[in-house]
């Protein structure tokens, strides 16, 4: 059987690194970004980039799944709303595959020292630490297991994911 772990969490808690580390945990697996399926320059947000986003995420994950040699699907994006984790879940082939979402989680503090790391490294703006922050508490409301990434390394956190089921 096949398993698509979901990994959610706001931007700048480890999503990237811990699916990165749980590919290599698991043999027969991928591990896809969805930042990758929405590298626009300049990033807009409109309901017709979101629906081009969510097709480019059901496309490829759905391809993933079909695929023989692939016995895992890691996905990481934001995921900060029930809704979007449904309208994905909606777009994929899911017969005969196990799906388990996840939401990454960390204190306040901690979320944002992570982020000034990455901007003071050129690898985000400012603005992200509000927007992250403002994101934190929403996945209280979802359906996921969370995942508190404070005071853990990465591999330690793919770990977890990989033995809480």
């Amino acid at each position: 059987m096949k398993t698509l772990y979901l990994i959610g969490g706001p931007m700048g808690v480890g999503k990237t690194a811990a699916g990165q580390a749980l590919k290599l945990l698991l043999d027969n697996s991928v591990f896809l970004d969805g930042d990758w399926c929405w590298n626009l320059n300049p990033f807009r947000v409109t309901e017709e980039t979101k629906a081009l986003v969510l097709d480019n995420i059901g496309t490829l994950l759905g391809r993933f799944l079909r695929c023989s040699e692939v016995e895992y699907v890691i996905f990481g994006w934001v995921m900060h709303r029930q809704e979007i984790v449904d309208e994905i879940c909606a777009r994929l082939p899911l017969d005969g595959v196990e799906v388990h979402a996840f939401s990454l989680l960390a204190a306040p503090a901690v979320l944002e020292e992570r982020l000034r790391r990455d901007i003071r490294a050129g690898k985000r703006q400012e603005d992200v630490i509000g927007r992250s922050l403002a994101y934190l508490p929403l996945y209280r409301d979802m359906d996921t297991i969370p995942v508190w990434t404070d005071g853990k390394g990465v591999e330690e956190v793919a770990a977890e994911i990989e033995i809480d089921l």
